[in-house]
């Protein structure tokens, strides 16, 4: 990234990591409203309770004893997703797309056997990709199927959209595109891209990767600007919900677009980072100004917010 690109996000109301902190994350979010949005499976029986959609949880282990009957609870799967419910930057998350004569198959073809997927569940249990490294559960969900609108410019894993809310308001959104670097999993510092979104129209920008600007897929070598994303508003106003439901006045809210199911909310983060900015080449801290100066104008509902900012937010 040059320095005069920084200069010009800097121009533009760069949010830095100390102000980011001081001014809202400790200032707007309640440590009661932690454990909650750290803790996966916590976060989705909030959303369940709030009519939000979120993938299908076929079963949560808990603890060592019940690593020995995984494979019969597997039994009458195909395809599916183990993740930590205490996880952080896709760590411990595996996709299995099918099975093979030995075990199953990963979502890269690989060949996945029973003993393996034990070791890796034990792995979750004892804290290894878990936050400060605490005994964890494990989830087994149901598999995302991206919208095709994605198949260009992903390669192979699920993208999903960060929208960052303040005080119920979207302020900025991007979609984070998998690439062969990123082992398919939609994560910035793994090597995924992340393409950012107008807010108003739902339609992608160009795309930062490991702090350079590109217009097209790393591994695909399609433009990953102009995409209208389907269903845009629909995931604004989750985002805004999921705001109004934990109580967190500044978050990052992760989404993905099902084919079949449409928008479905994967999880909140309540420390979201600020790559989201060089993928928008706009400053996070100017919105988030302009919000808390108009606030008197923005109505009290999430339908109200939404609109706000679709109508506010144009670039």
């Amino acid at each position: 990234m040059s320095f005069r690109w920084l200069r010009v996000l800097g121009q533009r109301g760069l949010l830095g990591m100390n102000k980011r902190n001081a001014d809202y994350i400790m200032s707007w979010n309640p440590r009661s409203a932690y454990p909650t949005v750290d803790d996966k499976a916590l976060t989705k029986e909030l959303a369940s309770r709030h009519g939000i959609p979120t993938p299908r949880t076929f079963h949560v282990l808990a603890h060592h004893g019940e690593i020995r009957h995984l494979a019969q609870r597997l039994a009458n799967l195909e395809e599916f997703v183990i993740k930590p419910a205490r996880g952080a930057g896709g760590s411990g998350i595996l996709l299995v797309a099918g099975r093979s004569a030995g075990g199953f198959l990963k979502a890269s073809g690989e060949p996945l056997s029973v003993e393996a997927l034990r070791y890796h569940v034990s792995e979750i249990l004892s804290g290894i990709h878990s936050l400060e490294g605490r005994e964890d559960r494990a989830l087994v969900e149901s598999m995302v199927h991206p919208h095709e609108v994605f198949e260009s410019v992903s390669y192979r894993g699920v993208p999903d959209v960060r929208v960052i809310v303040y005080r119920g308001v979207p302020a900025m959104a991007m979609v984070r595109l998998p690439t062969k670097a990123s082992d398919g999993k939609a994560n910035l510092h793994r090597g995924a891209i992340g393409a950012g979104i107008v807010i108003s129209t739902g339609r992608t920008l160009p795309a930062v990767h490991r702090n350079s600007i590109v217009t097209t897929h790393p591994d695909t070598s399609h433009p990953v600007a102009g995409i209208q994303i389907p269903g845009w508003e629909q995931m604004l106003s989750m985002a805004s919900r999921a705001s109004e439901m934990t109580g967190l006045g500044y978050l990052g809210a992760d989404l993905v677009l099902d084919r079949d199911l449409g928008p479905l909310l994967l999880e909140l983060n309540a420390r979201p980072g600020l790559a989201i900015q060089l993928a928008n080449g706009s400053g996070l801290a100017a919105r988030l100004h302009r919000i808390d100066a108009r606030w008197k104008e923005i109505g009290p509902t999430f339908q109200d917010r939404v609109a706000w900012a679709m109508e506010r937010f144009q670039d």
